[in-house]
């Protein structure tokens, strides 16, 4: 008996020098605990209490009237839904910045390059030329308000409600932003710029090639089908590889109507649940802040948004608790600094309803 509590002993010692963590405690999960006790503590101590914590401010000028940052599962939430409601947002190239200065180059002319044999010269070869993108940036802002009857009622999910309002205010204001928006304090949008019917090689940069419709604030009344084929066409074939369509409900409306000589419809409808409806061949993205059909407008965008539109964000979204100025309701100002503008000229092509 006395030899097995020694063996057993023993033994114990062995299994700690072999495997001292399990013998110490459980291994964590990528630090799982601590992020939910911060998201609890800020869900129902900051939204519904307006409790005092000690959270990030990310207000550089007036620390305590900046808000806090949003954790980082909360703010998930609320990406997720935005490039899901966003059209321009779930199509373009979205990068994250640490500052409003964010820059890109891009080369106009492609960089040069030859060929030469193993031991033959390298002729020297031409020196790129290179534009600056220089995105826009605005803080975009929303104000959703709860009575405080909700914000006291365990069973109200605060916290998907609050992503869910912020996402919506959010995809409207930059929706139009980033078709139409001048650039003050807000993101340029891609039909802000200056257009021409002039070929890639020819355009000035940042210019967009237009494709005429045939006629003013119409199609061509023989083959309105013809001009958008030439409207794929126009645009190089490296960038038709994830090119879609960009319009608006009206528009589209009259495009579907459209039949080929043999009466196929150009619009098909996506065959499975989630699967984008496509015209000859190519998504259609539904964006209502698209121009209606008039004379001279710019009413259909055809291109590769990914390498043709930039947004800039920096930071994560900021909110501030303010239970006074609209009493007995509780406002949360939420608001993310957010840029974007035309990065290639090349990758997005226009329809300009006129004549020529």
């Amino acid at each position: 008996m006395k030899y097995e509590i020694k063996a057993d002993t023993l033994n114990g010692a062995f299994d700690k020098a072999a495997f001292p963590a399990f013998a110490t405690r459980r291994p964590q999960l990528s630090g799982s605990k601590a992020a939910s006790a911060a998201r609890s503590a800020f869900v129902d101590g900051y939204l519904r209490t307006g409790a005092e914590m000690e959270l990030k401010s990310v207000s550089g000028a007036v620390a305590g009237d900046g808000g806090y940052a949003l954790p980082q599962e909360i703010d998930a939430i609320i990406d997720a839904t935005l490039k899901t409601a966003s059209p321009i947002r779930a199509i373009a190239n979205v990068v994250q910045v640490g500052s409003a200065g964010y820059r890109k180059l891009v080369t106009q002319n492609g960089v040069a390059s030859g060929w030469a044999s193993e031991t033959g010269a390298r002729g020297q070869t031409s020196t790129p030329l290179f534009a600056e993108i220089l995105p826009s940036f605005g803080d975009l802002y929303a104000n959703p308000a709860a009575s405080q009857a909700m914000l006291d009622d365990a069973q109200f999910d605060v916290e998907a409600w609050l992503a869910s309002e912020i996402a919506s205010e959010f995809a409207k204001a930059e929706g139009s932003a980033f078709v139409n928006g001048d650039g003050a304090d807000k993101p340029t949008g891609f039909l802000t710029g200056p257009v021409s019917n002039a070929d890639d090689n020819i355009r000035a940069f940042g210019t967009l090639q237009y494709v005429a419709s045939g006629a003013e604030g119409d199609f061509d009344d023989e083959d309105p089908q013809d001009r958008l084929i030439d409207l794929v066409q126009s645009l190089r074939a490296p960038y038709r590889q994830g090119a879609v369509w960009v319009m608006n409900s009206a528009t589209l409306a009259k495009i579907r109507k459209m039949k080929t000589a043999d009466g196929g419809f150009l619009w098909q409808a996506g065959l499975a649940a989630g699967q984008a409806d496509t015209l000859l061949g190519y998504p259609v993205v539904e964006a209502e802040d698209m121009p209606d059909m008039a004379a001279g407008s710019l009413s259909i965008a055809f291109g590769n948004f990914k390498a043709g539109y930039l947004i800039a964000e920096r930071g994560e979204t900021a909110i501030l608790r303010d239970p006074y100025s609209n009493k007995p309701y509780v406002h949360f100002y939420a608001t993310k600094r957010v840029g974007g503008a035309l990065s290639n000229s090349e990758a997005i092509k226009v329809m300009k309803f006129s004549a020529s």
